[in-house]
Parts: C-alpha cells; structure tokens; sequence
C-alpha cells in the first residue's frame, strides 16, 4: 500500500469461505491432525487453528470451509494450502481446485484528527447513519456503493468491513472522507 493517501489503512482480518472437498469426515480429521478440535454439542464443524500464518478454519463435513484471521491475500493464500494439505495427510480426498473466495476484509483507518460524532450526526442527517453513544461510542455509516460500513471513532479512528477487496475498502474510505470534508 505505498499509496500515501491510505498510508495508514492497515488490513485487520480476511474472511473466505468456500469448498476444499465433497465431503470431510470430521471425527477422521480431528483424531489424525493436530490442532483440530471437534465438539458437536457446541458447533457443528471442526476448528482448525494454524500458527504460520496465524489463522483459524471451520472446518464442516460437507467439505466447506471458513478461513479467518488472514492480514493479507499471501497468509490467507497460504494459510488455505495449510489447511489442504492436513486435510489430504489425514487420509481426505479433496478438490483438485479449492473454491475459496473472500467474503469480507475487516480494516483500520486512523484519520489523524479528533471528529465530533454529534457534529457529524447533525450535519448529515441521513438514514445510512446510526449513532447512539449510550450502546456504543462509534458512529455507524452504511455507504451503499461501495457496500461498506465503517465505524468512526471520535479519535478520528475507523473500522472499515463489508469489503470483499482493497479496492472497495479504498472506495468506501474515499466516499468517508468526501462526506466528512464538509464537517470536519
């Protein structure tokens, strides 16, 4: 991101879902991978948490998978290859391909100056935003195109998710600061 503009955008969490079989029997994987935990009374897959790259896996046995805790493509890409390569070790037939696609990219903007929450509410008043400070001390901003929401702090801090690339984060951070250039 050498782009100065986002400077300081930091990717905080990467969701992706998809499938890596056609089936997985769950009681196999968890008894030959390590890491691997099964408990059906609390969850209906396995939980997989890998230490390089540091991230977890859903694991279900229709052979689909939820990958989180990935900070960039590279981990989330490797992090998947970890995850397949246990899952065949344990004796699991799986795709040729894995259709894993990212669903959600979580990240951290900082604006570098104090805003007003109140001023802003006011200002806009608009439907997209929702602030009650007494149930949370952000401001919520549902922007529509790009379909991001993003929480303001009044630290000037923001919470960008929803995004399922950098582009759209980007997109919705540069519609952020379009509407805030008028308030703050």
């Amino acid at each position: 991101m050498a782009d100065e503009k986002y400077e300081s955008l930091k990717i905080e969490n990467i969701v992706a879902s998809g499938a890596i079989a056609e089936s997985i029997d769950l009681v196999l994987l968890t008894e030959k991978v390590e890491n691997c935990e099964l408990n059906t009374k609390r969850f209906p897959g396995a939980v997989y948490r890998i230490k390089e790259p540091k991230m977890a896996s859903l694991i279900f046995s229709s052979g689909k998978i939820v990958l989180t805790g990935a900070r960039n493509n590279k981990a989330l890409i490797d992090g998947l290859a970890v995850v397949v390569k246990s899952v065949k070790g344990a004796g699991i037939e799986t795709l040729k391909e894995p259709q894993v696609a990212i669903n959600n990219m979580v990240c951290s903007y900082d604006l570098g100056k104090f805003i007003n929450l109140n001023k802003v509410v006011i200002t806009l008043n608009v439907e997209n935003v929702e602030y009650e400070p007494e149930q949370f001390p952000g401001l919520v901003y549902r922007i529509k195109d790009p379909k991001i929401v993003v929480l303001i702090f009044s630290s000037g801090k923001i919470i960008l998710t929803g995004g399922r690339n950098l582009e759209d984060i980007k997109k919705g951070l540069d519609v952020l600061k379009q509407m805030l250039e008028s308030i703050i």
